[in-house]
């Protein structure tokens, strides 16, 4: 009997692990290995795409392939995680049902495939997320992990704590339906951020259900320095505004609210001249800090009481990518307009 049979998932239920990855030496061969292990017949691929790594990623990915037959490394010239998900799913999509979306950087409970192919088999969902908990090695990324795990940092978002399964809109992308990914067109390649949130607007209005896994949570690794968790979350904000552009749909208050930091900040600028225009951004310092040094309480960790200046970072960072990419489209969309007004005139002039 197959080891998905002995799970009471039936022997068809099966899936394709694709783990886009970019520069990832200290993380690839352990999140490989735990992939290794599973059962052939949970786990039928595991497919590498890698985004031009410029450390030994590459190197140990392919040692890896020597190993375990099921383990394929391709090179994602594009180098964003879209475009490197979309062509394992193109080339080995067939192989399984189901994919799983894996996150490098990032460590799995024991029998994670199995967990999300149990848990689709129950609840008859599309799509399989997990919830994100963040974890440090160093002390800047304790203070970012104990930010991102409080509301500080992810606004109450419902995949940044600890999982109760139900149904949600959204989620970390992890089991998703071979037939629901294509049938929406996969991961918009456009974004380089917040794709899994923009396809996941899609599978909502395709009907597709999203289900939140219980039991299933992951531990992610921030960024270890303050510049490259600023640009991380200046990404993440440009990547939100082009989702809610592209369909132009509500901010939740949890996106307005760092968004505003930016133009916080800037009026600050103006103090000197009305003091009263830097009472915003003194409050949104006095109440990050305060809320950094509860929560450094609370965990009883040293590091932890950095977590308010690490979470200025991501509110900074956020707002400045969302703004920047508003600005540009709305740019970009006037000048097409202007230009498609012109070319309507230029026509209209030759027809007289």
């Amino acid at each position: 009997m197959s080891t998905a049979a002995k799970l009471g998932l039936g022997a068809p239920l099966s899936t394709v692990v694709i783990i886009p990855c970019l520069d990832e030496e200290a993380h690839i061969e352990r999140t490989i290995t735990h992939f290794t292990s599973e059962p052939a017949d949970i786990v039928r691929k595991i497919v590498v795409t890698d985004g031009g790594s410029a450390d030994r990623t590459l190197e140990i990915a392919q040692t890896c392939a020597l190993a375990d037959e099921r383990v394929i490394v391709l090179n994602n010239d594009r180098r964003i995680q879209s475009s490197g998900i979309n062509t394992a799913v193109e080339l080995y999509g067939d192989l399984a049902p189901f994919i799983v979306r894996v996150d490098a950087h990032a460590d799995y409970p024991t029998g994670f495939c199995a967990k999300l192919l149990r848990t689709q088999a129950l609840t008859g969902a599309d799509s399989v997320v997990v919830s994100m908990l963040a974890k440090g090695s160093t002390c800047f990324q304790t203070a970012a992990a104990t930010a991102q795990n409080s509301k500080l940092g992810n606004g109450g978002s419902a995949h940044r704590s600890a999982a109760e399964g139900r149904f949600v809109d959204h989620g970390h992308h992890a089991l998703m339906s071979v037939h629901a990914f294509r049938t929406v067109g996969g991961y918009d390649q456009a974004f380089s951020h917040n794709e899994d949130a923009e396809l996941d607007f899609r599978l909502i209005a395709a009907g597709y259900r999203i289900y939140l896994c219980a039991g299933a949570d992951i531990i992610y690794y921030p960024r270890k320095s303050p510049v490259a968790l600023f640009k991380q979350y200046r990404n993440f904000g440009r990547g939100r505004a082009m989702t809610i552009l592209k369909h132009r749909a509500k901010p939740k208050l949890r996106q307005l609210l760092p968004a505003m930091i930016g133009p916080i900040v800037v009026l600050s600028l103006l103090s000197p001249v009305a003091p009263i225009l830097g009472l915003p951004a003194m409050l949104w310092i006095i109440a990050s800090l305060t809320i950094g040094v509860i929560l450094g309480v609370r965990d009883k960790r040293a590091c932890a009481f950095s977590s308010g200046i690490a979470a200025m970072l991501m509110h900074l960072g956020f707002s400045v990518g969302f703004i920047a990419q508003l600005v540009k489209q709305k740019w970009l969309e006037a000048f097409i307009r202007s230009s498609a007004s012109v070319r309507l005139e230029t026509v209209n002039g030759r027809t007289k």
